[in-house]
């Protein structure tokens, strides 16, 4: 982190309450969480969303992934009903967006991270959360599940956003 800046988790600042993500769009769920901070809590910060975007079901479930099969949020029925809904496309090619939103003062800034892949036909590895054990990256022969966190970070849509994010912050 560059120097003169503090990173304080949403604990350490007394936020405990569940932030809505009520937008259509992953930038406005980041934007959303950054604003409440800041009006609620007088911080400067940033944070972020994260989808899955899948071109055979035009972007699906994209904004709504952590939610795909229902309000419970869970992972493994999100997986499945991916899959059943990828049964016969020939197209598995998909993609992991983050976007995180900045907000310095009175100004917003977003910074864009995306991984570019394809969905395996089934689960490999039991690292990570979420879609990573049938997401295979452009390049690599294993699932975001099957790698370290340092390497899943070194090519994630989250690190790359981040990345951005720091040599902003490094740049004022």
């Amino acid at each position: 982190m560059p120097e003169g800046i503090e990173l304080l988790s949403l604990d350490d600042i007394g936020c405990h309450e569940e932030i809505p993500e009520t937008a259509t769009t992953i930038a406005g769920n980041a934007s959303i969480k950054a604003q409440h901070v800041k009006k609620h809590y007088g911080y400067d910060c940033f944070a972020d969303d994260t989808g899955l975007e899948v071109a055979a079901l035009d972007g699906a479930p994209g904004v709504y992934s952590a939610r795909y099969a229902g309000p419970d949020n869970d992972a493994q029925a999100n997986m499945s009903k991916l899959l059943t809904e990828l049964q016969g496309k020939e197209d598995r090619s998909a993609r992991f967006l983050t976007v995180m939103a900045l907000i310095i003062g009175k100004e917003e800034q977003h910074f864009y991270g995306s991984c570019e892949g394809r969905i395996l036909d089934t689960a490999k590895g039991e690292k990570g959360f979420g879609y990573d054990p049938i997401f295979l990256p452009d390049g690599h022969d294993y699932s975001f599940a099957q790698m370290s966190p340092d390497q899943k970070g070194a090519i994630s849509h989250r690190g790359r956003a981040l990345s951005l994010l720091i040599k902003h912050l490094d740049s004022l």
